[in-house]
């Protein structure tokens, strides 16, 4: 499932197509993904302008003219792809449930081969009390995000700390990957109970987790199947992961003895799969 990263990768490419766009023509060539469309779908997008777009958490947050929001979900599988004005267009995949088109000629597919995706319209006044939003915790690339905000989350809580962080109320808009990674860089065991992450050791996590969003995003995300940007290109992070996929190999700057230590390790928690350097991360 594409994680923060790439949401904001994908929300950066549609920008320039979007923003300040009106929507000229809508297609919608199903009745649901996850769930279904709202009523009158298409015919409630179709003529309004689109004033900006925004992120909360996984959620892409494209707001338009009369104050409603077209909130978008890319699931395990979904993907926008872009095709601009004059560009050659791709015959329609099966899978492209949703088309924007704009006043400039732009075209934004919504594809999503596993319809785990989910679009909904949402007043923007009540966008805080959605269903999907209401439990969300702090944005980690946001003001409020710190050190003892961390801390505070995760005081009592006798999870591991990587099954904690993959809890979206407690940190908004982490998965798998980068959680992984930014233990590592903090130099936390995805073990250790997530209560005992405090004081020096929150502050070395909530930095961490900036840190490594920060540089996936620069990177365009990580592509594993199905993410791609709005461009069709791959993201490239993956190439970047410190133990992420690496099992059995050295951490980066190894000093552990490889073959004493035996390298990443993998371990499964919560049905996902984790990967770490015992020696490093305690």
């Amino acid at each position: 499932m594409p994680e923060l990263p790439e949401v904001e990768t994908v929300i950066r490419g549609l920008r320039p197509h979007l923003e300040g766009q009106r929507l000229t023509q809508v297609v919608q060539r199903r009745a649901d993904l996850r769930f279904p469309l709202p009523e009158n779908f298409a015919a409630r997008l179709q003529g309004r302008r689109v004033t900006h777009l925004a992120r909360r958490a996984k959620y892409i947050l494209i707001h338009l003219d009369d104050a409603q929001v077209l909130l978008c979900h890319l699931g395990m599988s979904g993907r926008m792809t872009v095709f601009g004005a004059g560009a050659a267009r791709e015959a329609l995949d099966p899978h492209d449930h949703v088309i924007l088109t704009t006043e400039r000629g732009a075209e934004i597919r919504f594809n999503d081969a596993r319809r785990f995706g989910v679009m909904d319209l949402v007043d923007a006044g009540h966008l805080g009390r959605h269903r999907l939003l209401t439990q969300l915790g702090p944005e980690p690339l946001g003001n409020e995000f710190s050190g003892p905000v961390l801390a505070h989350r995760l005081a009592g809580k006798r999870a591991s700390i990587k099954a904690a962080l993959l809890d979206q109320r407690v940190v908004a808009g982490l998965g798998n990957i980068y959680v992984s990674e930014s233990l590592f860089f903090a130099g936390i065991s995805p073990r250790r109970a997530a209560r005992s992450v405090q004081g020096g050791r929150a502050e070395r996590l909530a930095a961490a987790i900036r840190e490594v969003l920060a540089r996936a995003i620069q990177a365009g995300g990580s592509s594993l199947r199905d993410y791609a940007q709005v461009s069709g290109e791959l993201g490239y992070f993956q190439h970047e992961w410190a133990v992420y996929g690496r099992e059995g190999q050295a951490c980066p700057g190894c000093i552990c003895g490889l073959e004493g230590a035996g390298g990443i390790r993998r371990i499964v928690q919560s049905a996902r799969a984790t990967f770490y350097c015992g020696t490093r991360q305690r």
